[in-house]
């Protein structure tokens, strides 16, 4: 049986749930036969840690006397905000060793300023994106996944994402079923691909401050299907369709079109994850028209065909229908 050491580095303001989400997947995953993951905290000087909500966490020992992790797990929190010269000099001189280097919302910016991000492609917490961006731009900065693989690098967005991560790391080392026992049992869903976006097309969006701009967001996702063209999203906010689409832009952040795209991927989605419905009838219902057109949407978008995601992400309640 095969041993794998996850060592998740503590230091005050971190993110508790950053911590133990991920760490409680790994546990689920130790419960059955064959498996063995060893879990182990550590901070610098191997002392208590406070939580950016105010737990305490106590450490199995100091970084300088922890084993090399087969997972070197770095959470967020607060406390990445704070220069910490000798965490980030630890982790440029030891992380190289483990096999993984995973990293939970904010726990990526820790990284950056190792210099272990240069030349990947990362993703982190929605709010932090751009600071990431900004101060490491040799850094390849993917604001929409819940986490990201590259290589070796695993980085998550935030909080439950880190859950998700950790969930799809038990499924490479050993399988999709046990994994799902894992969701289950956390009460989770195992059906959030790393490329699902952060946000529903809804929250990616910004709220308009207008009326009329407000009205045609919430009739878009009510009608999926009905026809979404500028000119017919325009003369339902009477007004003209350039002043349409440049005032929708300014006010959500994005243009009416990639907002329709959204609402559409999001609402196939969920009756993919959701119904028995086939895929034609969920074509045409999310306003795709023909199954080919969904499937070029969805591989676009999540880099596979609906049958696929269905087959991976469909709730186990919808498989028995």
């Amino acid at each position: 049986m095969t041993q794998r050491t996850v060592l998740a580095v503590l230091f005050d303001g971190v993110q508790s749930l950053d911590v133990t989400g991920p760490m409680e997947v790994f546990a689920g995953a130790s419960r059955a036969p064959g498996v063995a993951y060893d879990l182990r905290t550590a901070s610098l000087d191997g002392g208590p840690v406070r939580t950016s909500s105010g737990l305490t966490l106590v450490p199995d020992g100091s970084l300088a006397e922890a084993p090399v992790p087969h997972t070197l797990l770095v959470p967020g929190g607060h406390g990445t905000r704070d220069s910490r010269p000798e965490l980030t000099a630890w982790l440029r001189a030891r992380a190289g060793q483990a096999e993984r280097l995973v990293s939970v919302c904010t726990g990526a910016l820790l990284l950056a300023e190792a210099g272990l991000l240069d030349g990947h492609r990362v993703t982190t917490h929605w709010n932090y994106c751009a600071q990431l961006a900004r101060d490491h731009p040799a850094v390849h900065v993917d604001p929409d996944p819940i986490f990201v693989r590259d290589g070796r690098l695993a980085t998550s967005a935030g909080v439950t994402a880190g859950i998700d991560l950790a969930l799809a790391l038990v499924e490479e080392d050993h399988g999709r079923d046990l994994a799902l026992t894992i969701a289950r049992h956390l009460v989770v869903f195992l059906r959030r691909p790393g490329n699902q976006a952060q946000f529903s097309a809804q929250l990616s969006a910004q709220t308009a401050q207008r009326e009329p701009l407000r009205e045609v967001q919430h009739w878009i996702t009510q009608h999926p299907d009905a026809d979404l063209a500028v000119d017919t999203l325009a003369a339902r906010a009477r007004l003209s369709p350039r002043h349409f689409a440049r005032a929708f832009r300014e006010e959500t952040g994005m243009t009416p079109g990639r907002y329709v795209d959204r609402v559409r991927l999001e609402h196939a989605r969920r009756l993919l994850e959701d119904t028995s419905d086939p895929v034609e009838r969920i074509a045409r219902a999310s306003g795709y028209g023909t199954p080919e057109a969904m499937r070029r949407a969805f591989v676009k978008a999540l880099a596979a065909a609906p049958a696929e995601y269905r087959r991976r992400f469909r709730t186990p309640m919808s498989t028995a229908t």
